[in-house]
Protein backbone atom coordinates (compact mmCIF):
# COMPACT_ATOMS: atom_id res chain seq x y z
CA UNK A 1 0.00 0.00 0.00
CA UNK A 2 0.99 3.62 -0.54
CA UNK A 3 2.67 5.62 2.22
CA UNK A 4 2.62 9.38 1.75
CA UNK A 5 5.41 11.60 3.01
CA UNK A 6 4.00 14.77 4.50
CA UNK A 7 5.45 18.10 5.62
CA UNK A 8 3.64 19.93 8.41
CA UNK A 9 3.96 23.68 7.93
CA UNK A 10 2.99 25.13 11.28
CA UNK A 11 2.91 22.93 14.37
CA UNK A 12 0.13 24.52 16.37
CA UNK A 13 -3.05 22.85 17.55
CA UNK A 14 -4.33 21.54 14.22
CA UNK A 15 -1.13 20.02 12.82
CA UNK A 16 -0.23 18.68 16.25
CA UNK A 17 -3.63 16.96 16.30
CA UNK A 18 -2.89 15.50 12.87
CA UNK A 19 0.47 14.25 14.18
CA UNK A 20 -1.38 12.60 17.08
CA UNK A 21 -3.73 10.86 14.64
CA UNK A 22 -0.77 9.64 12.60
CA UNK A 23 0.94 8.34 15.73
CA UNK A 24 -2.17 6.57 17.00
CA UNK A 25 -3.72 5.25 13.79
CA UNK A 26 -2.09 5.98 10.47
CA UNK A 27 1.68 5.61 10.62
CA UNK A 28 1.32 2.30 8.79
CA UNK A 29 -1.01 1.63 5.85
CA UNK A 30 -4.44 0.47 7.02
CA UNK A 31 -7.24 -1.32 5.23
CA UNK A 32 -9.62 1.44 6.32
CA UNK A 33 -7.65 4.16 4.50
CA UNK A 34 -5.62 2.18 2.04
CA UNK A 35 -2.47 4.20 2.77
CA UNK A 36 -0.14 5.27 5.54
CA UNK A 37 1.35 8.64 6.49
CA UNK A 38 4.98 9.45 7.28
CA UNK A 39 6.01 12.87 8.61
CA UNK A 40 9.26 13.94 6.96
CA UNK A 41 9.35 17.63 7.90
CA UNK A 42 7.91 20.04 10.45
CA UNK A 43 8.32 23.80 10.62
CA UNK A 44 7.09 26.13 13.34
CA UNK A 45 7.79 29.74 14.27
CA UNK A 46 8.61 28.80 17.85
CA UNK A 47 10.14 25.36 17.44
CA UNK A 48 12.14 25.86 14.25
CA UNK A 49 12.63 23.28 11.48
CA UNK A 50 13.03 19.52 11.53
CA UNK A 51 13.55 17.63 8.30
CA UNK A 52 14.30 13.93 8.11
CA UNK A 53 13.40 12.24 4.86
CA UNK A 54 13.56 8.84 6.58
CA UNK A 55 10.69 9.90 8.84
CA UNK A 56 10.07 11.79 12.07
CA UNK A 57 8.57 9.98 15.05
CA UNK A 58 5.37 11.92 15.86
CA UNK A 59 5.69 11.08 19.56
CA UNK A 60 9.14 12.65 19.72
CA UNK A 61 8.01 15.78 17.89
CA UNK A 62 4.94 16.14 20.11
CA UNK A 63 7.12 15.87 23.22
CA UNK A 64 9.05 19.04 22.32
CA UNK A 65 7.52 21.69 24.53
CA UNK A 66 7.02 25.37 23.78
CA UNK A 67 10.18 27.16 24.76
CA UNK A 68 12.24 24.34 23.28
CA UNK A 69 13.15 23.73 19.64
CA UNK A 70 14.15 21.06 17.14
CA UNK A 71 17.87 21.89 17.10
CA UNK A 72 18.88 18.78 19.08
CA UNK A 73 17.62 16.36 16.43
CA UNK A 74 19.42 15.22 13.27
CA UNK A 75 18.18 17.52 10.52
CA UNK A 76 16.78 19.91 13.12
CA UNK A 77 17.32 23.64 13.57
CA UNK A 78 16.02 26.43 15.77
CA UNK A 79 15.47 28.51 12.63
CA UNK A 80 12.40 28.37 10.39
CA UNK A 81 13.05 27.57 6.75
CA UNK A 82 9.64 27.01 5.20
CA UNK A 83 10.67 27.62 1.61
CA UNK A 84 13.51 25.11 1.64
CA UNK A 85 11.45 22.44 3.38
CA UNK A 86 8.50 22.88 1.04
CA UNK A 87 10.61 22.85 -2.11
CA UNK A 88 13.35 20.36 -1.21
CA UNK A 89 11.99 17.84 1.29
CA UNK A 90 10.73 14.44 0.15
CA UNK A 91 7.16 15.40 1.06
CA UNK A 92 4.44 14.28 -1.33
CA UNK A 93 1.87 16.40 0.53
CA UNK A 94 2.36 19.77 2.19
CA UNK A 95 -0.09 20.34 5.04
CA UNK A 96 -0.36 24.09 5.58
CA UNK A 97 -1.80 25.26 8.92
CA UNK A 98 0.03 28.45 9.86
CA UNK A 99 -1.29 31.62 11.46
CA UNK A 100 -2.16 33.67 8.39
CA UNK A 101 -3.41 37.16 7.63
CA UNK A 102 -6.85 36.65 6.04
CA UNK A 103 -6.58 39.97 4.17
CA UNK A 104 -3.33 39.15 2.36
CA UNK A 105 -3.39 35.36 2.59
CA UNK A 106 0.21 35.39 3.77
CA UNK A 107 2.32 33.53 4.68
CA UNK A 108 0.07 30.61 3.71
CA UNK A 109 -0.35 31.81 0.10
CA UNK A 110 3.41 31.67 -0.49
CA UNK A 111 3.60 28.24 1.12
CA UNK A 112 0.85 26.93 -1.15
CA UNK A 113 2.41 28.46 -4.26
CA UNK A 114 5.86 27.03 -3.50
CA UNK A 115 4.43 23.56 -2.93
CA UNK A 116 2.31 23.47 -6.07
CA UNK A 117 5.15 24.79 -8.21
CA UNK A 118 7.34 22.02 -6.76
CA UNK A 119 4.77 19.42 -7.84
CA UNK A 120 3.50 18.66 -4.34
CA UNK A 121 -0.09 18.24 -3.22
CA UNK A 122 -1.43 20.78 -0.72
CA UNK A 123 -3.97 20.57 2.08
CA UNK A 124 -4.67 23.79 3.97
CA UNK A 125 -7.07 24.98 6.64
CA UNK A 126 -6.45 28.64 5.81
CA UNK A 127 -9.27 30.67 4.25
CA UNK A 128 -7.16 33.53 2.88
CA UNK A 129 -5.24 31.64 0.16
CA UNK A 130 -8.44 29.98 -1.07
CA UNK A 131 -10.55 33.14 -1.10
CA UNK A 132 -7.88 35.37 -2.62
CA UNK A 133 -6.03 33.00 -4.95
CA UNK A 134 -8.34 30.00 -5.41
CA UNK A 135 -8.54 30.00 -9.24
CA UNK A 136 -4.81 30.64 -9.59
CA UNK A 137 -3.91 27.82 -7.22
CA UNK A 138 -6.35 25.36 -8.78
CA UNK A 139 -4.85 26.10 -12.20
CA UNK A 140 -1.33 25.81 -10.79
CA UNK A 141 -2.23 22.43 -9.30
CA UNK A 142 -3.64 21.24 -12.63
CA UNK A 143 -0.55 22.44 -14.46
CA UNK A 144 1.69 20.38 -12.17
CA UNK A 145 -0.54 17.31 -11.89
CA UNK A 146 -1.25 17.70 -8.17
CA UNK A 147 -4.20 18.55 -5.92
CA UNK A 148 -5.08 21.70 -3.99
CA UNK A 149 -7.45 20.72 -1.16
CA UNK A 150 -9.01 22.95 1.51
CA UNK A 151 -12.02 21.26 3.12
CA UNK A 152 -11.15 22.65 6.57
CA UNK A 153 -11.33 26.26 5.39
CA UNK A 154 -15.13 26.44 5.68
CA UNK A 155 -16.66 24.25 8.43
CA UNK A 156 -13.59 22.72 10.04
CA UNK A 157 -14.11 18.93 10.09
CA UNK A 158 -17.77 19.05 9.10
CA UNK A 159 -17.98 18.19 5.38
CA UNK A 160 -19.30 21.03 3.26
CA UNK A 161 -17.27 21.35 0.07
CA UNK A 162 -16.82 17.59 -0.33
CA UNK A 163 -20.48 17.02 0.53
CA UNK A 164 -21.38 18.98 -2.58
CA UNK A 165 -18.73 17.62 -4.92
CA UNK A 166 -19.27 14.00 -3.87
CA UNK A 167 -22.69 13.35 -2.30
CA UNK A 168 -24.72 16.07 -4.04
CA UNK A 169 -23.32 15.65 -7.54
CA UNK A 170 -26.02 15.85 -10.19
CA UNK A 171 -28.13 18.33 -8.26
CA UNK A 172 -28.61 21.92 -9.31
CA UNK A 173 -27.69 23.93 -6.22
CA UNK A 174 -29.23 27.38 -6.45
CA UNK A 175 -27.98 28.79 -3.17
CA UNK A 176 -27.10 28.24 0.44
CA UNK A 177 -27.39 29.87 3.84
CA UNK A 178 -25.41 28.97 6.87
CA UNK A 179 -24.18 29.61 10.37
CA UNK A 180 -20.50 29.62 9.52
CA UNK A 181 -18.90 31.07 12.64
CA UNK A 182 -19.20 29.27 15.95
CA UNK A 183 -18.05 32.23 18.03
CA UNK A 184 -20.80 34.55 16.83
CA UNK A 185 -23.40 31.81 17.23
CA UNK A 186 -22.30 31.17 20.81
CA UNK A 187 -22.42 34.88 21.62
CA UNK A 188 -25.92 35.25 20.15
CA UNK A 189 -27.07 32.23 22.14
CA UNK A 190 -25.77 33.68 25.39
CA UNK A 191 -27.42 37.01 24.59
CA UNK A 192 -30.71 35.16 24.02
CA UNK A 193 -30.27 33.74 27.52
CA UNK A 194 -30.00 37.27 28.93
CA UNK A 195 -26.32 38.20 28.86
CA UNK A 196 -25.03 41.46 27.43
CA UNK A 197 -22.81 41.20 24.37
CA UNK A 198 -19.76 42.19 26.41
CA UNK A 199 -20.43 39.41 28.94
CA UNK A 200 -21.19 36.89 26.21
CA UNK A 201 -17.93 37.70 24.39
CA UNK A 202 -15.99 37.47 27.64
CA UNK A 203 -17.44 34.02 28.28
CA UNK A 204 -16.61 32.94 24.72
CA UNK A 205 -13.02 34.04 25.26
CA UNK A 206 -12.79 32.17 28.56
CA UNK A 207 -14.02 28.99 26.85
CA UNK A 208 -11.55 29.40 24.01
CA UNK A 209 -14.18 30.05 21.33
CA UNK A 210 -13.18 33.68 20.75
CA UNK A 211 -9.80 35.30 20.19
CA UNK A 212 -8.54 38.16 22.34
CA UNK A 213 -9.65 40.38 19.44
CA UNK A 214 -13.01 38.97 18.27
CA UNK A 215 -13.50 41.55 15.51
CA UNK A 216 -13.32 39.07 12.62
CA UNK A 217 -15.95 36.86 14.24
CA UNK A 218 -18.39 39.52 15.41
CA UNK A 219 -17.87 41.83 12.43
CA UNK A 220 -18.58 39.08 9.89
CA UNK A 221 -15.32 39.15 7.93
CA UNK A 222 -14.54 35.53 8.85
CA UNK A 223 -17.93 34.43 7.52
CA UNK A 224 -17.53 36.56 4.40
CA UNK A 225 -14.43 34.63 3.31
CA UNK A 226 -16.27 31.34 3.83
CA UNK A 227 -19.25 32.61 1.83
CA UNK A 228 -16.94 33.59 -0.99
CA UNK A 229 -15.26 30.17 -1.02
CA UNK A 230 -18.61 28.38 -1.00
CA UNK A 231 -20.15 30.64 -3.65
CA UNK A 232 -17.24 30.08 -5.99
CA UNK A 233 -16.92 26.33 -5.41
CA UNK A 234 -20.58 25.40 -5.05
CA UNK A 235 -22.34 27.93 -7.27
CA UNK A 236 -19.65 28.34 -9.90
CA UNK A 237 -18.98 31.99 -9.09
CA UNK A 238 -15.91 34.14 -9.41
CA UNK A 239 -16.50 36.40 -6.43
CA UNK A 240 -13.85 38.50 -4.75
CA UNK A 241 -14.03 39.58 -1.10
CA UNK A 242 -15.50 42.92 -2.22
CA UNK A 243 -18.48 41.10 -3.78
CA UNK A 244 -19.81 39.92 -0.42
CA UNK A 245 -21.84 42.51 1.50
CA UNK A 246 -21.08 42.29 5.21
CA UNK A 247 -22.96 43.33 8.32
CA UNK A 248 -21.83 41.86 11.62
CA UNK A 249 -23.49 41.49 15.00
CA UNK A 250 -21.29 43.95 16.86
CA UNK A 251 -24.05 46.56 16.99
CA UNK A 252 -26.87 44.24 18.08
CA UNK A 253 -28.27 44.81 21.54
CA UNK A 254 -29.68 42.18 23.86
CA UNK A 255 -33.22 43.57 23.45
CA UNK A 256 -33.31 42.73 19.74
CA UNK A 257 -32.12 39.21 20.42
CA UNK A 258 -34.68 38.77 23.21
CA UNK A 259 -37.49 39.99 20.96
CA UNK A 260 -36.67 37.36 18.37
CA UNK A 261 -36.71 34.66 21.04
CA UNK A 262 -40.03 35.94 22.43
CA UNK A 263 -41.49 35.64 18.93
CA UNK A 264 -40.48 31.97 18.86
CA UNK A 265 -37.45 32.38 16.65
CA UNK A 266 -33.80 33.38 16.89
CA UNK A 267 -31.32 35.86 15.47
CA UNK A 268 -28.40 34.23 13.70
CA UNK A 269 -25.45 35.60 11.76
CA UNK A 270 -26.18 34.13 8.34
CA UNK A 271 -23.76 33.81 5.45
CA UNK A 272 -25.68 33.25 2.24
CA UNK A 273 -25.41 33.26 -1.53
CA UNK A 274 -27.97 32.82 -4.32
CA UNK A 275 -27.40 32.26 -8.02
CA UNK A 276 -29.81 34.35 -10.08
CA UNK A 277 -31.41 33.39 -13.39
CA UNK A 278 -28.86 35.47 -15.30
CA UNK A 279 -26.00 33.61 -13.63
CA UNK A 280 -25.03 36.44 -11.27
CA UNK A 281 -24.58 35.67 -7.59
CA UNK A 282 -25.78 37.69 -4.63
CA UNK A 283 -23.71 37.04 -1.50
CA UNK A 284 -24.07 38.48 1.97
CA UNK A 285 -23.34 38.20 5.66
CA UNK A 286 -25.89 39.71 8.04
CA UNK A 287 -27.84 39.03 11.23
CA UNK A 288 -31.23 37.55 10.36
CA UNK A 289 -34.31 36.95 12.52
CA UNK A 290 -35.27 33.36 11.73
CA UNK A 291 -38.66 31.80 12.37
CA UNK A 292 -38.69 28.96 14.86
CA UNK A 293 -39.26 26.32 12.17
CA UNK A 294 -36.27 27.42 10.09
CA UNK A 295 -33.64 24.70 9.71
CA UNK A 296 -30.95 26.94 11.24
CA UNK A 297 -32.95 28.47 14.11
CA UNK A 298 -32.21 25.65 16.56
CA UNK A 299 -28.43 25.54 16.00
CA UNK A 300 -26.90 26.33 19.38
CA UNK A 301 -23.50 27.01 20.89
CA UNK A 302 -20.35 26.93 18.79
CA UNK A 303 -21.95 24.58 16.28
CA UNK A 304 -22.01 25.44 12.58
CA UNK A 305 -24.60 24.48 9.98
CA UNK A 306 -25.29 25.06 6.32
CA UNK A 307 -28.45 24.55 4.26
CA UNK A 308 -28.02 23.92 0.52
CA UNK A 309 -31.01 24.70 -1.68
CA UNK A 310 -31.32 22.12 -4.48
CA UNK A 311 -33.69 21.37 -7.33
CA UNK A 312 -34.34 17.67 -6.67
CA UNK A 313 -33.97 17.29 -2.90
CA UNK A 314 -35.18 20.67 -1.71
CA UNK A 315 -33.10 21.95 1.18
CA UNK A 316 -30.30 19.72 2.47
CA UNK A 317 -28.91 20.79 5.84
CA UNK A 318 -25.77 19.60 7.59
CA UNK A 319 -24.51 20.67 11.01
CA UNK A 320 -21.47 19.88 13.07
CA UNK A 321 -18.46 21.37 14.83
CA UNK A 322 -17.06 24.49 13.23
CA UNK A 323 -13.89 24.50 15.29
CA UNK A 324 -11.66 22.26 17.37
CA UNK A 325 -8.19 20.89 16.83
CA UNK A 326 -9.15 17.23 16.30
CA UNK A 327 -12.13 18.19 14.18
CA UNK A 328 -10.03 20.39 11.91
CA UNK A 329 -7.33 17.74 11.74
CA UNK A 330 -9.98 15.38 10.41
CA UNK A 331 -10.58 17.88 7.57
CA UNK A 332 -6.88 17.58 6.70
CA UNK A 333 -7.22 13.81 6.69
CA UNK A 334 -10.27 14.13 4.40
CA UNK A 335 -8.12 16.19 2.03
CA UNK A 336 -5.43 13.51 2.03
CA UNK A 337 -8.08 10.88 1.30
CA UNK A 338 -9.22 12.99 -1.67
CA UNK A 339 -5.62 13.20 -2.89
CA UNK A 340 -5.30 9.42 -2.64
CA UNK A 341 -8.63 8.91 -4.43
CA UNK A 342 -7.44 11.11 -7.30
CA UNK A 343 -4.20 9.14 -7.54
CA UNK A 344 -6.12 5.86 -7.71
CA UNK A 345 -8.48 7.19 -10.38
CA UNK A 346 -5.51 8.33 -12.43
CA UNK A 347 -3.86 4.95 -12.04
CA UNK A 348 -0.74 6.64 -10.71
CA UNK A 349 1.59 6.03 -7.82
CA UNK A 350 2.07 9.49 -6.31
Amino acid sequence: MQTYNIALIGFGGVNRALAELIQERFSEPTEALGFGLRIVAITDLQLGTWQNDDGIDPAVALAVERGGNFAAFPGGSADVDNERVIKESSADIVVEATFTNPTTGEPAASHVRWALEAGKHVSTTNKGPVALFGPEFRQLADDHGVRFEYEGSVLSGTPSLKLVTQSLRGLNITGFEGILNGTSNFVLGQMAAGLSMADAVREAQELGYAEADPTADLGGSDVALKVQILANDVLGGSLTPADVSVQGIQDLDAAAVSEAVAAGGAIKLIGAATRNADGSIDASVRPVALAGDHALASIQGATNAIAFHTDLLGTVTISGPGAGRIETAYALLADIIAIDDARRLAGGTS
